[in-house]
């Protein structure tokens, strides 16, 4: 996002060697070299003995994840959230990666409450079963950053607000001690690759709301999009959010929208008859959905990792009627990775049928992880981030049912890389790694990917979905628009990015009936997204095209047509829906660039797209939103979409 433009608004029992083999044969196929990082404290293996030992106290899950106990004074708590921020508040490229967890028990009081502000890669989560067995008094917020010493336009945004989380923990809303406009409302004005899940925030009549942008810096205020599944909310303010996906939650009341606002199984959503004005796309229902997984400590003071079944035709939250359905793992049965440890020994306790749980920070990645067993999860906390090295596919997940993959972020490096994350293997050659099931989907839950803006990233692709049945719920594909290496920010003429920061496509999709709920894909050089498979759904879509092609010439396609659509269904399909989507265009370079169409598409009456639009955010023209449909955007109407309310 370019701050400066946009307008407001049990797996199978085998035997050793088998499994040794079979997990060889997977590397081979995705054709990586399982290269050791250099040396490091190694992850460990949670035993009983240790948990037992420890009770309810944290097992060795590295320097930066905390672990609070309802038994520490407020104070301390306080001061120890207070230091962690001011470190993160501005920390948009760095290293530092936090998970605040909080064992169950109550935080804060009337007397003395609890106000968190959570920076950047710093995820808050409860400790408890069910989000009603941590409970914070006080607030958890985000506000604006701003990005200007200038006391008369310090530019206070949050369209940069990025790399955040909080879950599983109730929240009563306390303002005591804030000023007047603090006062008013809790505040969490974020952008892409931010999630809040099983969060119930207290709304008693009168009771303060929750707001999506802060209103109390200076203007312009501007967000950009986010994410809320599997919560409870009183009275939200959508205020200058661009584009959000609400899915299978409660709200009382919902206001405002700026130019997309999708809800998906939500009870007391805003009604969708008078589209565009409001903006809001409402599917009664989620086609198919399944929850993060997440830490929880039992009764008896032992760690779990529960993981949620998947569920079909659903509205509101998973824990109404007690523990969300599914199974847990206990973290015994987890190998809990540090950065530095090898790939070769993250995947030897793979084979072995652990299960993964990366601890927060960077890891470099001269190999492949591979995950091939069904069932298998593998879980990031705070934010943890599998770097390319050498060119590496960071990750491979093999086409079995069950596995999960939550919580993980995923950077290119400077050698260029194939594909960030490959599910399944798009070649009638596959081995055939077991019987599928729609009923069970392999699911990535929060998992991002970044090409640039820390350091050089290259790739052809991000991610890559050769298997069928997948549900991608919640991802930020982002081909950095901004950094701190080597470019010139900003500037007309900037293409060094363009030739360096490589990134062709964002995703694309081969695998049949695969479902992505909240897909944001930014800035790669040809389609964003390219989906081939059959049966597609997407609930939530949100582009926005390069804002770096040097010159037309950059931007068009093979055959002469004028740019690459933000989505391309593939010729050959039958059936795909798209619920709620934008593609927006920024030509900071050439104002001059035309891009022929947002979306490109079949013309079959079983391809469908539902509330779709175009925006310009300051440069640049797109002609039609979809196959030559709906006008134009271009700088004489910035900010104003064009929209196609169903097509065809």
């Amino acid at each position: 996002m370019d701050p400066s433009t946009h307008a407001p608004t049990h797996p199978p029992a085998r035997s050793r060697a088998r499994v040794l083999a079979v997990t060889a044969a997977a590397l081979a196929v995705v054709a990586a070299t399982v290269t050791p990082s250099a040396a490091a404290p190694a992850g460990q293996d949670v035993t009983t003995d240790t948990l037992a030992r420890q009770g309810t106290s944290a097992p060795a899950l590295g320097e930066n994840v905390l672990v609070f106990d309802p038994s520490m004074p407020v104070a301390d708590i306080q001061a120890r959230v207070d230091e962690i921020h001011a470190q993160q508040v501005d920390d948009e490229m760095g290293t530092n990666r936090y998970a605040l967890l909080f064992l169950p028990g109550e935080y804060g009081s009337p007397e003395q409450p609890l106000q968190m502000k959570v920076g950047y890669y710093t995820e808050v989560s409860g400790l408890g079963a069910s989000p009603s067995d941590v409970v914070v008094h006080g607030k958890i917020e985000t506000y604006n950053r701003c990005l200007s010493d200038d006391p008369a336009n310090p530019n206070c945004i949050a369209l940069v607000n990025f790399w955040r989380t909080l879950s599983n923990l109730t929240l009563d809303i306390d303002a005591t001690g804030q000023d007047d406009c603090r006062r008013t409302a809790n505040f969490w004005a974020v952008s892409q690759a931010v999630s809040v899940r099983r969060v119930d925030v207290r709304a008693d009549e009168g009771d303060l709301g929750f707001s999506l942008m802060d209103y109390c810096t200076a203007g312009p205020q501007y967000a950009s999009g986010g994410f809320i599944a599997d919560s409870r909310f009183g009275d939200v303010t959508n205020g200058s959010q661009q584009q959000w996906l609400t899915r299978n939650s409660v709200v009382r009341s919902w206001s405002n929208g700026v130019w997309n606002q999708v809800f998906s199984g939500v009870e007391g959503a805003p009604d969708d008859a008078t589209f565009p004005d409001p903006p809001y796309t409402t599917l009664d229902e989620t086609p198919v959905s399944r929850e993060k997984p997440y830490l929880y400590v039992d009764q008896r003071g032992r760690w779990n990792v529960r993981v949620p079944q998947a569920r079909e035709g659903t509205r509101g939250i998973s824990w109404a009627d007690g523990m969300t359905p599914g199974r847990s793992i206990p973290l015994r049965d987890f190998y809990v990775a540090r950065p530095g440890d090898s790939v070769a020994r993250i995947n030897a306790k793979l084979a072995l049928g652990k299960h993964l749980l990366l601890t927060p920070g960077v890891y470099d990645v001269a190999g492949t992880i591979a995950a091939w067993r069904p069932g298998t999860v593998v879980l990031g906390i705070g934010h943890a981030t599998l770097t390319s090295a050498r060119g590496s596919v960071p990750l491979f997940v093999a086409d079995v049912p069950g596995i999960v993959v939550a919580g993980v972020t995923i950077d290119a490096g400077p050698r260029k890389s194939p594909v960030l994350l490959k599910v399944g293997i798009n070649s009638r050659y596959a081995p055939d790694w077991g019987s599928k099931s729609r009923h069970d989907p392999i699911t990535l839950s929060d998992v991002y990917f970044r090409i640039g803006g820390p350091h050089r990233g290259s790739t052809d692709v991000a991610m890559e979905i050769n298997a069928d049945d997948v549900l991608v719920d919640h991802t930020w594909v982002w081909r950095a628009d901004h950094g701190v290496e080597g470019f010139a920010d900003g500037v007309a003429g900037d293409d060094e990015r363009w030739r360096t920061n490589v990134g062709r496509v964002g995703v694309v999709v081969n695998g049949d009936d695969v479902t992505a709920t909240g897909l944001f894909v930014e800035h790669f050089q040809q389609h964003n997204t390219i989906w081939n498979g059959e049966r597609g759904r997407v609930v939530l879509y949100q582009n926005e095209l390069p804002y770096d092609p040097p010159s037309q010439a950059d931007w068009t396609e093979p055959d002469g047509t004028l740019g690459w659509a933000g989505y391309k269904v593939g010729d050959a399909v039958r059936e795909h829906q798209l619920w709620g989507g934008g593609v927006y265009v920024y030509n900071r370079n050439d104002p001059s660039i035309v891009t022929e169409n947002g979306f490109e598409v079949p013309q079959r009456p079983g391809v469908r797209l539902t509330h779709v639009m175009t925006v310009n955010l300051g440069d640049g023209t797109v002609r039609h939103v979809v196959n030559g449909v709906g006008g134009q955007v271009d700088n004489s109407n910035t900010g104003t979409p064009q929209y196609v309310v169903q097509y065809p």
